[in-house]
This record gives structure tokens, C-alpha cells and sequence, in this order.
């Protein structure tokens, strides 16, 4: 059995206590040795067999997991954050369909929802924005021509910029071309949860410049919007005046 794994956004104890679980139990750990915070790797019992697939191809991973299941051996594929997000999973699954070996997958705490917290920030503000879109940059990966910054940037909904921290000229550009005002409120967060976390504040305008001269390359997260402004509306879930199936309004 193969136990994909979302090793959460960095914090060791942020996993969830099935993630935690499953790599206690595991015979071979395949992680991903240049995103995740390696001290999960304690929780691996004696004996377990530890691969990091920084070094590895997808081709190397799967024969990997082939030998354990040949071994009848349990294989847990450490993931950062969840895996449904950047996490190139999809190929993975596929193989091990085509080859059938049985997988299952336990969600973890994604690196954006880990960098909302470091902020202590809520991404959808009623009457600021009700949509978190969650991407990336165009770089080596190409990006769908209509999912373009300038074209999300359009409806200057909460946006959460994955592996952009390289590309940040450009990005501002498009950000500003795209409809987002120069003063929008931008934060960059390196290393969400993680005991080294920094978090730098900034605006569309001032995205590069911030990012240059930090010497932010890396597992930073960019999150522009309104929603770290200081002006939205209460919610009505809570006003007293809003029925509910739970109560009634207050005359």
C-alpha cells in the first residue's frame, strides 16, 4: 500500500495526526527532500527506508515503491503542504494505476492556509473579496494563456502566488496592467509556520523592490489583495439583526 502524504505547511507539529501516523507505520519513506521540514522524518521508526526525491525522477520514485510492494512493504510519499497543489501528484497516481498498486491519499495543512495564519489574516472578506485564487507566475512551467496574471488580476480577488518570488518583475507588472491598484496591500511570506518564518509587507507597487532586496528567491509565498486593508463589512452571520437556522433575528 502507497500513502500519499501532505506534510503540512512547515511547522513539524501542523501535520495531521493521520499523516503522523502513517509515516510512523511506514517501511519506506519517499519525501521531498528540498520543500518539506525534514525533522518530520523522526517520526520514521527504526529500520524505515528514507529517500529524498529531490534527487530522484518520477521513473526512479515509482521503482522505488514497486521494490517495497514486491517486499510487501507500506510506502509513504511525503508531500509539502497538500498535495493537490503544486504537488505533481497526478503523474504519480497514474503510474501506479497503470502498474496496480493501491494508493490512498491524506490531505495536509496547504502553505497558503499556513501563511494566512502567520499573518493572521482572512482571505475572504465580505464586500472585499469572496474568491481566493490560488497560482503562479509563468516561468520554466508554462501557464494556460487565460489564467495569465494580468487576466486573474482583473478581477482583484484575494491572490495567493506560489513559486513566483523569482519572477517578481514581471509579476508586478502584469499585477498592475491587470487592473490591481499600485497600493493594493501585498504580503511576502517566507517559510510560512516554519521556526525561521519572515514575513515582509509591501504593496503591488513596491513587489520587486521588496523582493530584490531581502533576497527572497525561494519557498515564499505572495499574497496580494484587499483583504490585509483595513475596510470591510461585518458578517451577517453573526449580526443579530441576520436569521439563521440556528436562531432568529433580534427584533
Amino acid at each position: 500500500m502507497v500513502h500519499f502524504v501532505g506534510a503540512g505547511s512547515g511547522a513539524v507539529d501542523l501535520i495531521t495526526v493521520r499523516g503522523a501516523k502513517l509515516l510512523q507505520e511506514a517501511d519506506v519513506i519517499i519525501y521531498a527532500g528540498s520543500l518539506i521540514n525534514t525533522d518530520l522524518l523522526q517520526y520514521a521508526k527504526e529500520g524505515c527506508q528514507l529517500h529524498d526525491s529531490a534527487k530522484m525522477t518520477l521513473e526512479q520514485v515509482i521503482a522505488v515503491i514497486q521494490a517495497a510492494e514486491a517486499g510487501g512493504k507500506t510506502t509513504v510519499r511525503l508531500h509539502t503542504g497538500d498535495s493537490s497543489i503544486y504537488g505533481a501528484v497526478r503523474e504519480q497516481f497514474d503510474a501506479l494505476t497503470n502498474l496496480g498498486i493501491e494508493y490512498d491519499v491524506c490531505p495536509g495543512v496547504s502553505s497558503f492556509c499556513g501563511a494566512a495564519s502567520s499573518l493572521k489574516t482572512e482571505y475572504t472578506l465580505p464586500d472585499v473579496s469572496q474568491s481566493v485564487i490560488i497560482t503562479r507566475a509563468a516561468g520554466r512551467t508554462p501557464v494556460p494563456e487565460r489564467e495569465s496574471i494580468r487576466a486573474l488580476a482583473a478581477h482583484q480577488a484575494t491572490m495567493v502566488l506560489f513559486l513566483s518570488t523569482s519572477l517578481t518583475e514581471k509579476l508586478q507588472n502584469d499585477l498592475l496592467e491587470g487592473g490591481y491598484p499600485g497600493t493594493t496591500p501585498v504580503a511576502v511570506v517566507y517559510k510560512a509556520t516554519w521556526p525561521e518564518e519572515k514575513i515582509f509587507r509591501c504593496t503591488v507597487e513596491t513587489l520587486h523592490k521588496t523582493v530584490t532586496e531581502k533576497g527572497l528567491t525561494k519557498t515564499s509565498l505572495i499574497i496580494v489583495g484587499n483583504c490585509m486593508g483595513d475596510t470591510y463589512l461585518r458578517s451577517s452571520l453573526y449580526h443579530p439583526g441576520f436569521t439563521t437556522g440556528f436562531r432568529k433575528a433580534a427584533k
